[in-house]
């Protein structure tokens, strides 16, 4: 089943179990696909693309949660952790920090990537491999402290 027609269904499951907070994470991503579809005449919408809806919803929650957090609201963080738990469910499984350090290795030998000006290159060529499997501020912050 692909994720286009599984998101429906499982908030039509959230709905009857009357759990809010799946239901208005899974609001917004179908407002993300519904968007697409309409902003790009798209007919049929690929797992790829609902992938890179559920990864811009992620990083909006977790600059959420930063923002409260620094702000004292943890109440209001928590709620944004829960979205966040939910959204993960419809990713790939997450490259650990050792898998991501040897993709950017990998990828520093293969762009021939010697200091902090050779950045942009990288990065260009490293993204396409981890997108959707790993955090981009993540994979930034590695990026810069392997070059330095």
């Amino acid at each position: 089943m692909s994720l286009e027609t599984q998101i429906p269904e499982d908030l039509k499951t959230a709905m009857k179990a009357k759990d809010k907070v799946r239901v208005n994470t899974l609001r917004a991503v179908l407002s993300g696909i519904k968007y697409l579809r309409a902003e790009g005449g798209h007919d049929e919408i690929s797992d790829d693309d609902v992938i890179g809806i559920v990864n811009r919803e992620v990083k909006k929650r977790r600059d959420s949660i930063e923002m409260y957090e620094s702000n004292g609201r943890p109440e209001l963080a928590e709620n944004e952790q829960a979205e966040v738990a939910i959204l993960m469910e419809y990713l790939p499984a997450q490259l650990t920090e050792e898998e991501i350090r040897q993709i950017v290795t990998d990828t520093i030998a293969e762009v021939g990537a010697t200091s902090p000006a050779d950045k942009g290159k990288l990065m260009g060529a490293l993204m396409p491999k981890v997108k959707g499997k790993a955090d981009g501020k993540a994979v930034n912050t590695l990026v810069s402290e392997l070059l330095s």
